[in-house]
């Protein structure tokens, strides 16, 4: 596993009997945007919390920047939770003043040079007044004006609106390209996890199903369609489905079945496999 700005080796967290997270090892590449995706309950808002060092883990280590998360928030990194934390009864101006005055590094700079950037929030309103969208911007303020250098965003586009969501990315991508900031976004909007990210990281019942460059993972599926009377007869059928005349198949390596077609997925023909497939496992175990 090549280093990067954010490892994990092993780790596990447990909730009692509950395993949020088992053995999950990966690398994050500095400067990159990764896709953290998952069904409901894979352990993804799990593991942004032990990245940011807001709980340890059970097991194994994770690392920012060489330095070992020990449960404390890391200087390192910003994280923003679908809960964006901010304080109701503060203006956005006064929300801004907090974080400076919460954060040994911070830059009113770069909070005020992201608020300009985002059509329609006013500074002088109170957060609590605001739109679910103009208070997730406003979190995102917040959290880059602490200069991470590692950001994690915990669906920060669910309740955004088309314009709004094209602002956030813009930031976010800017954010990448000025600062070489590395960023792990956890999303079920695959349309917008493809038009900004270039690695993947997709988990399943707390495990690492796949992880690396986007590229590279769909160069190593394919989709196979065919009669519905062959038999697939291949290893690393991710999953599958027929139909009267047809059946169709995401295969990870492997060789083309003989009488089927072979095409390359795209990233969301790919992570729905994975999720259909998941869902599959959840109802033959019931």
């Amino acid at each position: 596993m090549n280093a990067g700005p954010v490892r994990a080796e092993h780790v596990a967290k447990h909730f009692g009997r509950t395993k949020a997270l088992d053995g999950c090892s990966f690398s994050l590449p500095e400067g990159s945007v990764t896709g953290l995706v998952g069904p409901n309950g894979a352990g993804k808002s799990t593991l942004l919390s032990l990245i940011a060092g807001l709980a340890k883990p059970t097991s194994g280590e994770i690392t920012v920047h060489g330095t070992a998360v020990r449960g404390r928030m890391h200087p390192d990194v910003a994280l923003l939770t679908q809960k964006r934390p901010l304080y109701d009864q503060f203006t956005v101006r006064e929300m801004m003043r907090a974080g400076a005055a919460m954060n040994d590094r911070w830059s009113d700079e770069r909070a005020n040079e992201v608020l300009d950037l985002l059509a329609g929030v006013d500074e002088d309103a109170k957060v609590g007044t605001l739109s679910a969208g103009a208070r997730t911007q406003v979190a995102i303020a917040v959290a880059l004006g602490r200069l991470p250098k590692v950001l994690l965003l915990d669906e920060p586009l669910s309740d955004l609106d088309p314009l709004a969501r094209d602002e956030t990315l813009r930031i976010v991508m800017t954010e990448v390209a000025e600062r070489g900031t590395t960023v792990l976004l956890s999303s079920h909007l695959l349309t917008d996890l493809g038009d900004v990210c270039d690695h993947l990281l997709l988990l399943d019942e707390g495990r690492v199903q796949v992880s690396g460059d986007i590229e590279e993972i769909l160069d190593e599926h394919h989709v196979v369609v065919g009669p519905a009377e062959l038999e697939l007869g291949v290893d690393g059928v991710v999953d599958s489905s027929r139909t009267a005349r047809q059946a169709t198949a995401l295969v990870r390596g492997g060789t083309v079945p003989e009488g089927f077609q072979a095409a390359r997925p795209d990233l969301e023909a790919l992570v729905m496999g994975y999720l259909r497939a998941s869902r599959t496992r959840r109802l033959a175990r019931r």
